[in-house]
């Protein structure tokens, strides 16, 4: 007998963010993630937003992991009427706190600032989709669920999470749906890990499916050697100081931030860090970084052994040039720095956050440089300086880009082409592949090595339904 369950795929199809598929089991209705698109305008992107199902009348929610991509629409999904659970990792609740309230204070503050605006044309006011109390609403309704630790989630549906090695908490979601003697393993990859990266461990293997949606956002291409990777970033480092300029390096305030402060601790204690100051210029970074200190037993033991060599209980302690700017006037200060400083700035692809500031006042000087050690989605500002642009608008005013720019892809926390193809010929049983989380050129490259191999894979299209 057939299984009464179906797969809709409604966010991060054929694009990279916005992750969110319905999945429909009898009378019974789940979400796999709830995701913001990314490369937008915030105000639009909430006001205008309408689920392509009523909030009310969704049931649970399993979310791979806290990144706003995957999660960020959370709270509009409460506001709207959703009451049923969240299952996650302990990680992801941790951080789902600071990243749902962050989102939602500059939504808020992005909102008054844009009735100011209208008020003065004499315009009708936005009233607020959302506020701070739908995230204090997400979190009363998440339930931490240990890796490798299985769940009833409802009946005919059991849920277990693997460690996905991407970012703290991440996971691979495993599904066992079954109605009668029919039953069908469902693997949502969520994002897998880049194993040549630091503190977190390899995405675990999944044992067998039946359909697994897998990311693709490096399916194109391979990641070049990490030792590579770091030499890069410390030439471009090193190019830095000779030039007499600062160093800004946008990053996610979750993940990448704490990558990166692995690897100038790193260079600091070989001693080929010339900058005499590094600068974690993001208060939510620093609140993430604390919570990573005290999750340190998730991290990749080998990565643990070398903070400890160097005496080292944490990653603060682990850089001691290391300053946290949590205050907006210690922000603004590093824009009257001249040169020495390395400044470790949100958000990861220059969307809005404190980097746009110092991209203000430091992108038309030929001194600085900007390092970009993570993906640049299409629509976002970090994607236009990759792109070569050479003069953007940033505040209302144009902006000449003389700073030079660095794009290091080797610091991804995605797998790459190689790593993809690996996890996913491990899987047992014959599985049929949808691939998510990926722009249609990585995509169609990935399918082709895929199918290479004898694997039935498909390319995810947005609306798309699929039978279980």
């Amino acid at each position: 007998m057939p299984l009464d369950a179906s797969l809709t795929f409604l966010g991060a199809a054929e694009q990279v963010t916005g992750s969110c598929y319905l999945l429909k089991l009898q009378n019974k209705q789940i979400l796999l993630d709830c995701g913001m698109t990314q490369g937008e305008n915030q105000i639009t992107e909430w006001n205008k937003f309408r689920f392509a199902f009523r909030p009310k009348d969704i049931d649970y929610v399993i979310l791979s992991h806290a990144h706003i991509d995957h999660s960020g629409l959370l709270p509009l999904l409460v506001a709207k009427g959703f009451q049923g659970k969240i299952y996650c990792t302990q990680g992801t609740a941790l951080l789902l706190g600071v990243l749902l309230k962050d989102s939602v204070h500059l939504y808020l503050k992005d909102l008054d600032w844009q009735n100011k605006h209208l008020a003065r044309q004499g315009k009708k006011l936005l009233d607020p989709v959302m506020a701070v109390q739908d995230v204090e609403q997400v979190l009363d309704y998440c339930q931490p669920v240990g890796y490798k630790q299985k769940v009833t989630v409802c009946e005919g549906l059991d849920l277990e999470f693997l460690d996905a090695g991407h970012i703290l908490g991440s996971a691979i979601v495993q599904l066992a749906v079954k109605q009668g003697k029919a039953m069908r393993q469902l693997v949502f990859s969520g994002d897998l890990g880049n194993p040549a990266t630091v503190l977190m461990p390899d995405p675990s293997p999944v044992r067998t499916a039946d359909l697994v949606l897998m990311e693709s956002t490096y399916g194109d291409r391979n990641h070049q050697p990490l030792q590579n990777t770091l030499e890069e970033f410390a030439n471009a480092l090193d190019e830095a100081h000779k030039a007499g300029g600062n160093v800004f390096i946008p990053a996610f305030a979750l993940g990448r931030s704490q990558e990166i402060l692995y690897y100038l601790g790193l260079l600091y204690h070989q001693g080929r860090l010339k900058q005499k100051m590094v600068v974690l210029d993001s208060p939510m970074a620093i609140e993430i970084t604390k919570i990573y200190s005290e999750l340190m037993a998730e991290f990749d033991r080998k990565d643990t052994k070398v903070l400890h060599g160097y005496g080292a209980r944490d990653l603060q302690s682990f850089l001691p040039i290391l300053r946290l700017a949590s205050s907006m006037e210690e922000s603004m200060a590093m824009n009257r720095i001249s040169g020495g400083a390395i400044v470790i700035a949100g958000s990861g692809m220059c969307n809005g956050g404190r980097i746009v500031h110092h991209l203000k006042h430091n992108l038309w000087k030929s001194s600085n440089h900007l390092i970009f050690v993570g993906f640049q989605a299409k629509g976002t500002l970090g994607r236009r300086l990759v792109d070569g642009e050479k003069r953007v608008k940033l505040f209302g005013q144009n902006v000449a880009v003389k700073a030079v720019i660095h794009t290091i892809g080797g610091f991804s926390a995605h797998a790459g082409q190689d790593e993809l193809v690996g996890w996913a010929r491990m899987i047992g049983g014959q599985p049929r592949f949808y691939l998510v989380h990926g722009e249609p050129k990585a995509q169609l490259a990935l399918q082709s090595r895929m199918v290479d191999y004898g694997l039935h894979c498909q390319i995810a299209e947005k609306g798309q339904q699929i039978k279980l």
